[in-house]
């Protein structure tokens, strides 16, 4: 049963705690609220103010979980924060482990200071969870799809976009990776798990993918270099950045080029013409 005055009281708490840079939000010159505004807090939850408020009041309709997982994430709670919000609410909190989408707020503090570097925070089976806005102007908006194309790997078989961005004589070398990765992940996971239904969903319908799955490779490493032809600024050779969570088994990827250099040169520039898209 929902705790509603807990639950106001609560985000009253938590939004009270929270300052405009802790979450990316420039500060102002005319602030009065301590904390976040509800406005603030109801932009990073994908949701209206009116409803945020009436949470807050102690109104409005029993949330539900995929609301109370959006507040979680805006108001970047801990995962004990985030398990007592979801008791609050009268939800059972989702198990620990692997294949949560929630990312710990040490991550998105970090996230959100790459304001002018491609950046995304990714699971471990490639599903993308956060992107920077340069990370939106290189890649698109990974963040839109859904269900098992949520994943890159699964992209990768069965939508031929997703190999576009991609020099051809790199395609053989991603598939193997991505079949690489898949592999290791369903080991690590079990016959249960998101990752080994996955692997179940590309053997019906991908050949490719049937042909690499049985080669059993593991332990295939990202390139140093990764080479993207994007349609606006051309090719692009950047390096990759890796910082693990290993509590989530999330990845924060973080692009770059080399001062100074063409692909530098060209990241500035999709900084301005990739703005509009964003």
């Amino acid at each position: 049963m929902i705790d509603r005055a807990g639950l106001a009281e609560f985000l009253v708490r938590r939004r009270g705690a929270l300052q405009p840079e802790d979450v990316g939000l420039p500060r102002g010159q005319r602030r009065r609220t301590s904390g976040l505004r509800r406005e603030e807090v109801a932009a990073l939850c994908h949701m209206s103010t009116d409803y945020y408020a009436r949470l807050e009041r102690e109104r409005g309709p029993h949330p539900s979980e995929q609301m109370i997982a959006s507040i979680a994430q805006g108001l970047h709670l801990s995962r004990d924060e985030r398990d007592h919000l979801y008791r609050l609410a009268g939800h059972r909190p989702p198990l620990r482990g692997s294949g949560t989408d929630h990312i710990s707020p040490g991550m998105l503090r970090i996230l959100d200071r790459l304001t002018d570097t491609p950046a995304e925070i990714v699971t471990e089976l490639g599903e993308t969870l956060r992107q920077t806005p340069l990370g939106v102007a290189l890649f698109g908006d990974l963040c839109r799809h859904t269900g098992p194309a949520r994943s890159i790997g699964y992209r990768w078989f069965t939508d031929p976009e997703a190999r576009d961005m991609h020099l051809p004589e790199d395609h053989e070398f991603y598939s193997r990776l991505y079949v690489s990765g898949l592999r290791g992940v369903s080991a690590m996971r079990g016959p249960a798990s998101r990752a080994a239904r996955y692997a179940e969903l590309l053997t019906e319908c991908s050949a490719e993918f049937r042909t690499l799955w049985a080669e059993h490779e593991v332990g295939i490493r990202p390139r140093e270099i990764k080479r993207y032809n994007h349609p606006q600024v051309g090719l692009l050779e950047l390096n990759c950045q890796i910082l693990l969570d290993p509590d989530e088994s999330h990845t924060l990827l973080v692009f770059t080029a080399a001062p100074g250099s063409e692909s530098y040169e060209k990241l500035q520039l999709l900084s301005v013409v990739g703005a509009p898209t964003v």
